[in-house]
């Protein structure tokens, strides 16, 4: 999925980069794209979320805005993206070589609609549909508070990762879900994919829901997904499929170590809980190495 580019930069901001007032000389310029992916969660058949813009933040001035609110009130459906369609490598692009100032940004946000009681955003969970709440995704949007560079006559190219294993929320009491995104952005510059196999014998006595996780170089164990503060928790994972063999693929890793680790319990691990070993427990691991630009593959043996 790709939208078309919306030259909605804001004029004040645009102005002070683009002419400098003391010359006339144009300031230097490059371009920039985002795309957005995501690690699957496995109790939902959609999460959709409606996005209506990208801002970013450069280190000197005012934020500039790419708007999409026009092209989404004409056509909801080209706005609204299905997260869950987005997993072993597909992703959606925001911003396509979209020529900004060249320079650095002290941050990024996704700017989404999430108003109650409108089919904005939603989840779908055994085909039934939710409304999906985003805290203050109306108002603040998704922020992510990472630094970037946009090079001279070069070309900045991220993706957005949505982990909405650790993002959606069904809350006591509500008929809604709740979205906190836990993002992650990578420079696809310096990225590389991973793959492989899962031995059948891990599925031979039914029951398994099978999972990788995928944690930081400098894990010695793997651990549950369980929030902060209760050890380490994966960057990323991704659902085993089921193609006639056992497989998994993970994209978009930054280069350099991880721990990756299989477990059958992906199904039984509770985001917002610290689950002890007899309710999630990992059957295999190992260390691989990342490389950008290349595809490691590993196969989980008994």
């Amino acid at each position: 999925m790709k939208f078309p580019k919306i030259n909605a930069i804001a004029i004040t901001s645009l102005a002070l980069f683009l002419f400098a007032c003391d010359s006339g000389s144009p300031s230097p310029t490059g371009t920039l794209s985002i795309s957005i992916t995501d690690a699957p969660v496995d109790t939902a058949d959609k999460v959709v979320v409606e996005f209506t813009g990208v801002e970013i933040k450069p280190a000197n001035v005012g934020a500039i805005t790419f708007d999409f609110t026009d092209r989404c009130l004409s056509d909801p459906a080209s706005c609204q993206i299905d997260l869950l369609s987005l997993t072993n490598g597909l992703s959606a692009q925001l911003l396509n070589a979209e020529i900004v100032p060249a320079g650095k940004y002290n941050w990024l946000r996704l700017l989404v609609n999430a108003e109650k009681n409108v089919k904005d955003s939603y989840i779908v969970i055994n085909g039934k549909e939710f409304e999906l709440r985003i805290p203050s995704g109306a108002e603040s949007g998704l922020k992510l508070n990472r630094g970037f560079v946009v090079p001279v006559a070069g070309e900045a190219n991220f993706t957005i990762d949505f982990d909405l294993r650790k993002s959606v929320h069904d809350p006591v009491g509500s008929s809604d879900y709740i979205l906190r995104p836990t993002l992650r952005i990578v420079d696809n510059t310096e990225t590389g994919t991973l793959s492989g196999s899962i031995d059948t014998s891990f599925f031979s006595g039914g029951g398994c829901n099978g999972a990788v996780y995928v944690f930081d170089g400098s894990v010695i164990t793997p651990d549950d997904e369980d929030g902060e503060g209760y050890g380490p928790d994966p960057i990323t994972s991704a659902l085993v499929n089921d193609d006639g063999v056992y497989n998994y693929q993970v994209a978009f890793l930054s280069e350099g170590d991880y721990l990756i680790a299989f477990t059958c319990d992906a199904l039984a691990d509770d985001p917002t809980v610290d689950d002890d070993s007899t309710t999630v427990s990992f059957h295999s691991w190992a260390t691989v190495t990342i490389s950008a630009g290349h595809h490691t593959i590993y196969n989980f043996q008994p």
